[in-house]
């Protein structure tokens, strides 16, 4: 229809297949789930007998999961797929398409690298687009010389870098990562002398961040002149430095094409205003009352928040171009088309005009082949997303997004709205570079805020751990919608935690974050009525209420098997016609999630490490992110922000990782929660040899056929958590400590007599 109008789409949406035969699934779950509940209810044990505490928590715990299982349907009744079609795209003036600023964040050179952040800064100005449309602004919170030093490198190392990506096609176009790859090992004498190039560069780069400083000879930048002894990474002026200026005619490469601009900047920090700017502050006195976070987390929540507000306005009077993308620094351009793929959303004429950002899903490159700790969440990439995509839009995770500028700076849509891909860009921008950086400066002081709707209604908002997914909520409840767009070949690649600690803290961090919008006043199903769909609402509390699933995940782990230890049923004989209900919606939920699983990419030992991994969050990094939001809610939280650690570990660990050997080590920050994975691990194991004893002695289970089973199977995910308590000998293994606190727990929760 809109070929034959004379409109030729930029992208395509196709629904699903398969969809009947899913809706009759769930509706047989859905069937067999209320006679579940109904089994709980009219079979509940009478006043004085054994178990009836329990046989209520069970049935809580039972509604719970009813109730999250309703939920998780939201995004598997209506998921869509994206096609683009660059080459229509491509079929447009170079003059008629819109400049992009490209924004990364890094806020301390020890977690992250400079060598690694300069090589995500390269991969980025590496697009296949116009280079004089492309602005890259790294920002850089710490303020730290070394990353400066990096960026400058980067800068020369561009110049030849950039030629090379453009006559070899090269994939990916971080240079680390290509190297790293079989291309590093390529004969060829340019691909041979480029490899050395990058490691001279990155071996400079290194030595100076052992170092901790860079040396007086080195410092050939005159950037460098900002940085004096007195500086910290707490008390520093704003900087602002525009190392390549496309408009120049010396910004140009090897080849003598232009170069995209650079800029490294770094937003002013005094003490007095505790790491964030004092609007920040008077931010996070406003909204305390609705998100109810304690003083540490808001502090460090709107450092981050503010970072990518000071971007904004940093780069509105540097390129001030149309579209943003922002990305982590770890996360590079693994796809040189990236750019003209999110342009093919939003600049079609007939369907663009309301999608206000065009998130890729985020990916890693050091997961591996069974993703021992479940960190690629293929199944949230490759299901749900696609899922929330046709009922409105995906959540905005942060990093990997296309942001339409206006629609991040506040405008609401209305059907009026068009966008005006021509207006003034950075070519038309005549000032000197000095005078660019002195007004670029000027936004990005600690009082720049005080008294503006920056926090509120412009920019990232304020007030949270997660304040990306609160911003995408906000924009899309001001009428625009989003894009969800997962091509073949990964759009960005990050670095995945590599060990279990790593990975409990960042979940914790995320549903921490996650339950926080529940109890504000953004709460998707009351802040989004009358703005977005009900499904679209739901689909949201699918993350939000990650962490309620902690309590009734701990109760079902524990009660059932120690109910088993004193043989007290608390599911339906085997023989009633009841058990088939139990039996079904086990069998069916799991066959399915497998499925699922499968379909995304993932391996069958993969599968079953995500079940693994699903049960050792819920019970540690979700339980501790509700036990900190309700202490929260009478003020007595203590949560802070931890940045994730993007070096790669020592090299034993790194061994164990690649071999898939789960890493536990000593970290004080998840000592408590080993003690709790210990502890149900024990528990279980106890009390199925005696489960298993009993039924070799009566020759029969009786009614406590499903409680064998449910200790059998979580004996069988604890299989390495019984490894590393009891078998390993190296560093990686269960501290001492913690396997004895685990086993004194055990033993009084199975003395502990049946109620």
């Amino acid at each position: 229809m809109a070929e034959a109008s004379g409109h030729r789409p930029l992208f395509s949406t196709q629904s699903a297949s398969g969809r009947t035969v899913y809706k009759l699934f769930a509706s047989s779950m859905l069937v067999s789930i209320c006679l579940v509940l109904i089994y709980r209810v009219s079979h509940a044990p009478e006043a004085g007998e054994s178990g009836r505490w329990a046989w209520f928590g069970m049935l809580a715990a039972e509604l719970w999961f009813s109730f999250y299982w309703i939920i998780t349907q939201s995004v598997r009744w209506y998921p869509v797929y994206r096609t683009t079609f660059k080459d229509r795209l491509s079929q447009l003036e170079e003059a008629e398409l819109p400049c992009v600023d490209i924004f990364v964040c890094t806020a301390d050179p020890v977690a992250e690298p400079p060598a690694m952040v300069v090589s995500t800064v390269l991969s980025l100005m590496a697009y296949d687009y116009p280079p004089e449309k492309l602005s890259v602004y790294l920002s850089d919170d710490s303020g730290s010389e070394l990353t400066f030093y990096a960026t400058c490198e980067a800068a020369q190392f561009a110049k030849r870098w950039l030629p090379f990506c453009r006559r070899h096609r090269v994939e990916p176009r971080s240079p680390a990562a290509y190297f790293a790859g079989s291309a590093g090992a390529s004969d060829d004498k340019e691909h041979s002398d480029m490899k050395n190039l990058f490691r001279e560069m990155e071996s400079r780069i290194d030595a100076v961040s052992i170092l901790g400083k860079v040396p007086k000879e080195q410092k050939t930048h005159k950037g460098f002149s900002e940085w004096t002894s007195e500086m910290t990474s707490k008390n520093h002026q704003p900087i602002v430095q525009i190392l390549i200026d496309s408009r120049e005619e010396t910004s140009v490469d090897i080849d003598g094409i232009v170069l995209p601009t650079l800029v490294y900047m770094a937003r002013e920090k005094r003490p007095q205003h505790h790491h964030n700017f004092k609007a920040g502050a008077m931010n996070a006195l406003v909204t305390t009352q609705n998100l109810r976070t304690s003083k540490t987390t808001e502090l460090i929540i709107l450092m981050i928040s503010t970072l990518v507000s000071t971007q904004l306005r940093v780069s509105s009077v540097i390129s001030n171009s149309p579209i943003i993308l922002n990305a982590d620094c770890d996360m590079y351009s693994n796809n040189s088309q990236s750019i003209r793929d999110a342009l093919c959303f939003v600049m079609d004429e007939q369907q663009g005009h309301d999608v206000a950002f065009v998130q890729f899903p985020q990916c890693y490159e050091n997961i591996t082949k069974n993703d021992l700790y479940a960190n690629a969440l293929k199944v949230l990439s490759g299901v749900e997303f696609i899922g929330l995509d046709g009922l409105g839009g995906p959540l905005y995770i942060g990093t990997g997004c296309f942001h339409r500028r206006n629609a991040l700076c506040g405008t609401k849509y209305t059907t009026e709205y068009k966008e005006d891909w021509k207006r003034r860009t950075k070519m038309e921008n005549r000032e000197t570079v000095s005078i660019l950086e002195d007004r670029a400066k000027s936004l990005a002081t600690c009082i720049y805020e005080l008294n503006t709707q920056w926090g509120k209604e412009i920019g990232l908002a304020y007030g949270c751990v997660v304040e990306d997914v609160i911003t995408g909520l906000m924009i899309q409840c001001r009428g625009w919608r989003s894009v969800y767009f997962n091509p073949e070949r990964k759009g960005f690649l990050g670095v995945a935690p590599t060990t279990l600690p790593q990975t409990l803290v960042q979940h914790k961090r995320w549903s921490e974050g996650d339950l926080q919008i529940v109890l504000s006043k953004y709460c998707p199903l009351f802040y989004g009525h009358g703005k977005l769909k009900l499904g679209h609402r739901i689909g949201y509390c699918i993350y939000c209420l990650w962490a309620p699933n902690s309590i009734p995940t701990l109760f079902y782990l524990t009660i059932p098997s120690l109910f088993l230890l004193k043989g007290v049923s608390l599911f339906p004989e085997a023989s009633s016609p009841w058990f088939v209900s139990f039996a079904y919606v086990a069998a069916a939920k799991n066959a399915y999630s497998l499925v699922e699983s499968l379909i995304s990419g993932d391996t069958l030992v993969g599968w079953w490490n995500i079940q693994r991994m699903w049960m050792l969050k819920r019970t540690t990094s979700y339980l501790f992110a509700t036990i900190d939001n309700m202490l929260a809610l009478v003020g007595a939280s203590k949560a802070g922000f931890v940045i994730t650690a993007k070096v790669a570990e020592a090299d034993d660990s790194a061994k164990r990782y690649e071999r898939e050997v789960m890493e536990f080590g000593t970290t004080a920050s998840a000592g408590v929660m080993f003690v709790i994975i210990g502890t149900t691990a024990l528990i279980n194991l106890a009390c199925l040899v005696v489960g298993l004893q009993r039924a070799v002695a009566d020759q029969a289970f009786g009614g406590l056929l499903m409680q064998n089973v449910i200790c059998g199977l979580v004996v069988a995910l604890n299989l390495p958590i019984y490894e590393a308590m009891f078998l390993r000998k190296d560093e990686g293994r269960m501290s001492s400590s913690t396997v004895f606190a685990s086993a004194g727990l055990t033993v009084l929760a199975c003395a502990l007599p049946v109620l």
